[in-house]
């Protein structure tokens, strides 16, 4: 036996059906999604701040200081292809999750998305470099161009937190909409408004 839907519930499923995925992922989905995406975010920040704990709290030399990770798989800290595809599904992330956002929020989710980009570029330089099987400037590691005035363990530390801290106030401004940016979302991440600046 079967009971009868209302006309508006057969109406929504409808609808929900029609759209598409990434209307879906910036809509009902939205809040989900963010979710597992910082959750990415944040396992990939603590690698870091483990590999950084170890170097500087441990001493331990750079050889064995592998995050948590990469203690039981090295190859992890020593695959570029493995950081290329974290920078790169970061970069999809920020992109596809960005329509969700609306105002001020949408604004610093797409700054935190351009710094990314760079970022992003700086990974594919050194997976081109391991590909092609020659590094920049006869270095005996693939290198960044930032790596030519930052080390890479602290160059890394930076680029994720230049990424992360627009990623934040992105965040905060989404969950914490003025009543105006509350009025254009689509999705239902947000929860007591905030009051718009005088």
């Amino acid at each position: 036996m079967t009971t009868a839907q209302s006309p508006v519930a057969i109406s929504n499923h409808v609808a929900l059906t029609e759209q598409s995925f990434l209307a879906r992922l910036n809509g009902p989905w939205h809040e989900r999604g963010l979710q597992i995406f910082m959750g990415i975010v944040l396992a990939h920040w603590a690698e870091h701040l483990a590999q950084a704990y170890q170097v500087y709290v441990l001493h331990w030399p750079m050889t064995q200081a592998r995050g948590v990770l990469g203690l039981w798989f090295p190859w992890l800290v020593t695959s570029e292809a493995m950081h290329y595809g974290y920078a790169l599904i970061m970069l999809v992330g920020l992109w596809i999750l960005r329509r969700g956002f609306v105002g001020s929020s949408y604004t610093w989710w797409m700054v935190a998305f351009w710094i990314q980009f760079w970022h992003h570029i700086e990974h594919a330089l050194l997976q081109g470099q391991v590909i092609v099987g020659r590094n920049l400037f006869d270095s005996p590691v693939a290198m960044s161009l930032a790596q030519l005035v930052i080390p890479r363990l602290e160059l890394h530390l930076i680029y994720n937190t230049i990424v992360f801290v627009p990623m934040v106030i992105a965040m905060y401004r989404h969950l914490i909409p003025t009543e105006s940016e509350r009025a254009r979302m689509g999705c239902t991440c947000a929860g007591q408004p905030r009051l718009a600046a005088a």
